[in-house]
């Protein structure tokens, strides 16, 4: 059998559009294809990689667990779901977990969370859900709709009702949209999606002072920006605002599948029996995996490391820039970096992407005006400074046309 992109025509649904390019083997920051040919990684399976490929702790987790137990069910707890749960609780402001197998699914567990504590607690009116412009949530009907992007919620019928949105960092416009019968706000700590967009501090804790005044649930999806991303084990931490309720995914197993919904247990006695499940959700093997990424990106080493790594990307970047004028900005946080296209250069994001495979580097785009990198947070400098003397090359391309 033929396994080559054109057989991905033949079987698989046409919703996505993926490169000629089919990787067959990983290790550390670098990627080889089908042909041997070599590609340096920024993108990390977008921001899922944080310890890039095959890193021993992982692949010694997976193959320990493996030999074990790879799945129960929910009617029976098992150790590498309590010992993760208990790890991130001590880490964290939450004191109860739920385990999920994606973001999406982890999102969806929060939103559901925050309705039944609000009809538990105040009664059917407080239903309303505000997000942001631009937000992106997932793809279950539900948290499709909550993201700020009609365009991925549009066509599929009437969709889940009392959400609202508006832009982020506008405070001004949400004072004016919350009210009693709102039950949570939904927001990313750093829109990752949307554009690689920071909270201000007055925005961020304007936001959580808000939701206490009108006792709603602010819920912070830490999808892609948890887990170390941004230099600290959560968002929340860096901007000092705590939510109610969390989710994390992505980086948190490292690249298995596995997402969490975490809070507190005041708020988490809503989700009584019955009222939620997963059938994958918490399994062994995902949580063995977990567990092993979590020990080894929450050491103040790997923490520190992504704050010096961003300087390093932010000064190469810079150095580019100043050579060949095509970014306006370099906006982001750690290791979740944009840069932002000039007016020249509009819309034009992918085509950066493209160039950059050419030379042997694997990069992103969040929205057509910014080139993302979301690399391991354990990419080793020389990864770096080789990663983008490739991403120059991929700029003079584009600029000389």
């Amino acid at each position: 059998m033929q396994v080559n992109r054109e057989l991905f025509d033949h079987v698989m649904v046409p919703n996505y559009n993926p490169s000629e390019v089919i990787p067959v083997k990983g290790k550390g920051s670098r990627v080889w294809d089908q042909k041997g040919d070599e590609y340096i990684d920024f993108a990390g399976g977008i921001a899922v990689n944080c310890l890039g490929h095959s890193h021993p702790n992982l692949v010694n987790a997976l193959k320990e667990q493996g030999e074990k137990i790879w799945h129960l069910s929910n009617v029976m707890t098992n150790e590498p779901a309590l010992r993760l749960a208990k790890k991130i609780t001590d880490a964290t402001f939450a004191d109860k977990v739920y385990f999920a197998n994606s973001g999406a699914e982890a999102n969806e567990a929060a939103l559901k969370l925050a309705r039944r504590f609000a009809l538990d607690n105040y009664g059917e009116h407080k239903s309303k859900i505000i997000a942001f412009n631009k937000g992106f949530h997932g793809r279950t009907f539900f948290t499709v709709t909550v993201g700020g992007q009609a365009a991925y919620s549009d066509g599929f019928g009437p969709k889940p009702a009392d959400i609202v949105h508006c832009d982020y960092n506008d405070l001004e416009t949400l004072k004016s949209l919350i009210d009693d019968n709102t039950c949570a706000v939904m927001m990313e700590p750093l829109q990752g999606e949307g554009g690689i967009i920071s909270p201000t501090q007055e925005f961020a804790e304007g936001v959580r002072a808000l939701c206490d005044q009108h006792n709603a649930l602010l819920i912070f999806d830490e999808v892609q920006t948890g887990v170390g991303r941004t230099g600290h084990l959560y968002a929340y931490q860096g901007l000092n605002v705590t939510p109610d309720i969390l989710t994390t995914a992505k980086a948190l197993g490292g690249g298995f599948p596995i997402g969490a919904m975490i809070t507190t247990t005041d708020i988490a006695k809503h989700l009584k029996i019955g009222t939620h499940g997963s059938t994958y959700g918490g399994n062994p093997l995902a949580c063995a995996v977990a567990e092993a990424a979590f020990n080894t990106v929450n050491t103040e080493s790997v923490l520190t490391g992504v704050q010096q790594k961003e300087a390093m990307f932010r000064e190469l970047l810079e150095a580019i820039n100043t050579k060949y004028n095509v970014f306006s900005e370099i906006r982001g946080k750690g290791l979740l970096l944009g840069a932002v296209l000039n007016e020249q250069f509009e819309g034009r994001a992918r085509d950066f992407l493209v160039a950059s495979m050419k030379h042997g580097l694997m990069t992103l785009v969040a929205g057509t005006n910014v080139v993302r990198f979301t690399p391991s947070l354990v990419i080793e400098e020389d990864d770096i400074k080789a990663g983008l003397a490739r991403f120059e090359l991929a700029v003079a391309d584009v600029v000389n046309g």
